[in-house]
């Protein structure tokens, strides 16, 4: 069993994403044990990119951020070095093709391995492309999480039989951010993904209440919070980790 589908084997995950060096590494790592003691199944690492393109004006803010305090990939490693000496749910991070590519793909992968994350998302990845990864991530033992969109059709059975880890299911079209509500059927993709596969779909984009991440994980095994968090460490930054836990708390409940 990937170690991923453990965060799915005691009910529904709640999923936080946080970018790394936002406002610093401190604070980052602060931010991520606090979600991780308020109930937080998996833990979803942002490496800042500067063209963020899956992402909103509030996700956009973050990279920015923390690519002008200096983050680099490699500090982003040893973040997840320090992190895992007592954090022991997964770990995947989300990033874009162009950081692996750059960092060398099988020193990026193996280094995953080595510092002890479980997935990688690359949204800017087409599912056409990802024999690019799949080799190196499959000799590390890493999985390569596959991302379905309402816009993905008839390629929602294909993309769900050679999911791993989880399915990353995009709860609306468009980037990152926070909606009032979220209008896309999600439940005749979720069906198809069903029929396909057992991998567990967790739904993002646009969570940002308790009721939202109650009903998205009603119809799923999970919810993706990214831009409300990160609103939480701009308005508090580097005082933001019992804020974040607070939330995280409030939302793991609203989920289970």
């Amino acid at each position: 069993m990937s170690k991923i589908a453990e965060a799915f084997k005691n009910g529904k995950a709640f999923i936080p994403f946080i970018t790394c060096g936002d406002p610093d590494l401190e604070t980052t790592a602060a931010v991520v044990r606090a979600a991780v003691a308020n109930g937080a199944s998996l833990i979803e690492l942002g490496i800042p990119f500067s063209d963020p393109t899956a992402e909103g004006p509030v996700i956009q803010g973050a990279n920015l951020r923390a690519l002008e305090g200096g983050v680099t990939t490699d500090k982003v490693f040893d973040l997840v070095r320090d992190l895992r000496t007592d954090v022991t749910i997964p770990m995947v991070f989300m990033t874009y093709a162009n950081v692996v590519f750059s960092y060398g793909a099988d020193r990026f992968i193996s280094t995953c391995k080595e510092t002890g994350i479980d997935g990688l998302i690359l949204p800017d990845l087409p599912y056409e492309e990802k024999e690019e990864f799949l080799p190196q991530c499959h000799k590390y033992g890493i999985d390569l999480i596959s991302l379905i969109a309402p816009t993905s059709e008839n390629r929602i059975a294909m993309i769900a039989r050679e999911a791993e880890g989880f399915i990353y299911l995009v709860s609306s079209l468009g980037v990152t951010g926070v909606r009032s509500e979220i209008k896309t059927d999600l439940e005749s993709i979720v069906k198809v993904i069903r029929a396909n596969t057992d991998t567990p779909v967790a739904i993002g984009f646009g969570i940002s209440t308790p009721e939202q991440a109650s009903k998205m994980a009603g119809i799923s095994d999970g919810a993706i919070v990214g831009s409300a968090i990160i609103k939480i460490l701009a308005k508090y930054g580097r005082d933001a980790a019992p804020y974040v836990g607070e939330y995280v708390k409030s939302m793991t409940d609203a989920v289970r």
